[in-house]
């Protein structure tokens, strides 16, 4: 019997010891009613052969008690419990907008501000498992390089694909953070979520980044801030005749205006001064923003007992028809 068969009505089963009963029993009434010969000698019948009928001559009574053990099973009840789990989510829709000016390729952190991004950014999306992530990225504009999506494979090769130079040099935090509400205003999502990173200060594009908060609060769209950046200059590689060269840049981030964008659409603005801070923020955001999921479990019950109650009857009528006709037996 399958280890996950269980039977409704276990205490029948006691009544499988009729099988035993039933084969001693038949076995000492064999004995009593077997008809006696007295002859002479034996010898006559040492060159005959048992017939065909005399083999099956216990056919029937096997039969019989295999039919009565299958429909004592029967009885028993024998069921298949399927269980399981009903998940339902309740989806996030995410936008990471991640700058991608010149200043990124600093190297405070390791190996630079936009490698470790990406890094932190990929290890995100790998925790996630039903909420749709889009990318968009900006420098002096803003494009979407990776719209909502659940095929977490491809948004993170289009992720990998990404470095400073493929926009014209700049930092429109504003333009980032409307082309995040482009692709979140018509989601139907229970919670809408823009991750937004840079490491600069508002200097290109045509939308203000407090209007574009403004908008993403009317679309009940929240933004986190990030400002990476060490506290006072970091190295930044320059290109010269006899190689790359590095000298110290002042680190400015617009934290009022990261905090403001933050506090305008309930977000929080985080401030990531090294990969491993950097880190900690991706998964204090992944905490505050999992999906809900709510969990319903089932536990249905197949009955089995028809095979065995089929294959009992069939034996019994089989076992009947066989004592009645060719293997009847004559007093």
């Amino acid at each position: 019997m399958p280890g996950n068969v269980t039977f409704a009505n276990p205490w029948i089963l006691y009544f499988l010891l009729i099988v035993p009963i039933m084969a001693v029993w038949y076995w000492f009434k064999g004995k009593k009613t077997e008809p006696s010969l007295n002859f002479s000698s034996l010898k006559i019948f040492k060159e005959l052969k048992p017939t065909w009928r005399e083999k099956l001559k216990y056919l029937p009574v096997v039969l019989r008690m295999i039919g009565v053990a299958l429909l004592i099973i029967a009885l028993a009840r024998p069921q298949n419990f399927q269980s399981g789990e009903n998940i339902y989510t309740e989806g996030i829709d995410i936008a990471m907008v991640l700058d991608i000016s010149g200043s990124m390729l600093a190297e405070d952190f390791k190996p630079n501000r936009l490698e470790a991004a990406k890094d932190v950014i990929d290890e995100f999306v790998k925790e996630r498992t039903s909420d749709r992530i889009g990318l968009v990225i900006f420098s002096r504009d803003a494009f979407t390089q990776c719209p909502l999506t659940v095929d977490y494979y491809v948004l993170r090769n289009l992720l990998k694909d990404i470095k400073t130079g493929m926009i014209e040099d700049g930092t429109a935090i504003g333009n980032g953070i409307a082309n995040g509400v482009n692709r979140l205003k018509e989601s139907k999502a229970k919670s809408k979520v823009m991750i937004l990173l840079t490491d600069g200060i508002n200097n290109a594009g045509e939308v203000d980044p407090i209007s574009a908060a403004q908008i993403a609060k009317t679309f009940y769209i929240r933004v986190y801030t990030i400002g990476v950046g060490t506290r006072g200059e970091a190295p930044y590689p320059v290109q010269t005749p006899f190689g790359t060269r590095y000298q110290m840049v002042p680190v400015e981030i617009d934290e009022p205006l990261m905090k403001e964008i933050a506090q305008t659409t309930g977000g929080e603005y985080f401030r990531a001064t090294d990969n491993k801070k950097l880190e900690e923020i991706y998964k204090t955001i992944d905490k505050l923003e999992k999906t809900k999921v709510e969990i319903t479990s089932y536990r249905n019950a197949k009955e089995l007992y028809y095979s065995w109650l089929g294959g009992g009857v069939i034996l019994l009528l089989l076992e009947l028809g066989l004592s009645r006709t060719i293997l009847r037996k004559l007093p």
